[in-house]
């Protein structure tokens, strides 16, 4: 008898296991999907009727800190990224003669791919954590019960200007990190791999369509939505004072990253199959 329980113990652990990461996946997911359908519905409510008024300076405030202030890092890592790419790549080809066909690659990989990518995952770090950090310090401080108080909405006030202003300064963002790419590719691709400037120049735009850049921009703007849905979900969800805040931050980043990835996946094979890449 003890034999037999000894054996069903790691199964009956392995259940429990799986059962509570499905649990929390369900949970997480929905929790995503009721605070998006709430978002939705202030912004709506904010075109239609008049006395509920977007919040403007809100808006622009988070655009300056979400957007504005992560430029600089997002060109330093894309233009890294360029740089790489260019360098690996270049041995490959050379093998066939084809190193000019490095700016066929560099603008591929980067506008469908990597610039989105590596947009999301900088802003993640840069600019989720930060916000999951303050509204659960708004929590903490009982900042949001104030606002409830005042018949004033936390959705409304605080998690609409931000998931706005994330999934916008990410599309931008993107567009900054598909250029600073191949700039970067180019200068490798011209100072040490000895192409040609218009060659290079010309391969890029040929190679690149509208689908490229456009299917680009889409996942720019949901893996935007999804940073600032998280971010604002992991912080109103803040308990225990400064350890809660920490927690809130710490799986901000983790679950954002993995959701981009999954996101990106997604859409990767969405548009494969619908033979837009």
């Amino acid at each position: 008898m003890s034999d037999t329980l000894a054996k069903r113990g790691p199964i009956t652990g392995g259940l429990d296991l799986l059962g509570g990461l499905v649990t929390g996946t369900l949970e997480f997911v929905g929790g995503l999907v009721w605070l998006l359908a709430d978002l939705v519905r202030w912004i709506w409510r904010s075109v239609v009727l008049r006395k509920v008024r977007f919040g403007r300076s809100a808006f622009v405030s988070q655009m300056v800190r979400v957007g504005v202030r992560s430029i600089s890092i997002v060109v330093l890592v894309s233009s890294s990224i360029g740089f790489i790419l260019a360098l690996q790549t270049a041995p490959s080809l050379e093998q066939f003669g084809q190193v000019d066909k490095v700016a066929n690659l560099v603008g591929v990989a980067v506008f469908r791919e990597l610039g989105p990518l590596i947009a999301a995952i900088v802003l993640t770090g840069f600019a989720g954590a930060s916000i999951a950090a303050e509204i659960g310090t708004m929590v903490v401080g009982e900042e949001i019960e104030a606002l409830e108080s005042m018949a004033l909405n936390p959705v409304r006030f605080l998690v609409v200007p931000r998931v706005l202003a994330s999934a916008i300064s990410l599309v931008l963002l993107a567009i900054i990190a598909d250029l600073a790419a191949v700039v970067a590719g180019g200068v490798i691709g011209v100072s040490q791999l000895g192409i040609p400037y218009e060659v290079y120049k010309t391969n890029t735009i040929e190679q690149l369509s509208n689908s490229d850049f456009l299917t680009g921009l889409a996942k720019a703007g949901v893996f935007g939505t999804i940073l600032g849905l998280i971010a604002c979900r992991n912080g109103l969800m803040v308990s225990g004072g400064a350890a809660g805040v920490g927690k809130a931050t710490t799986d901000t980043v983790v679950q954002t990253v993995v959701t981009v990835i999954f996101a990106d996946l997604f859409f990767t094979a969405l548009f494969y199959a619908l033979g837009w890449s």
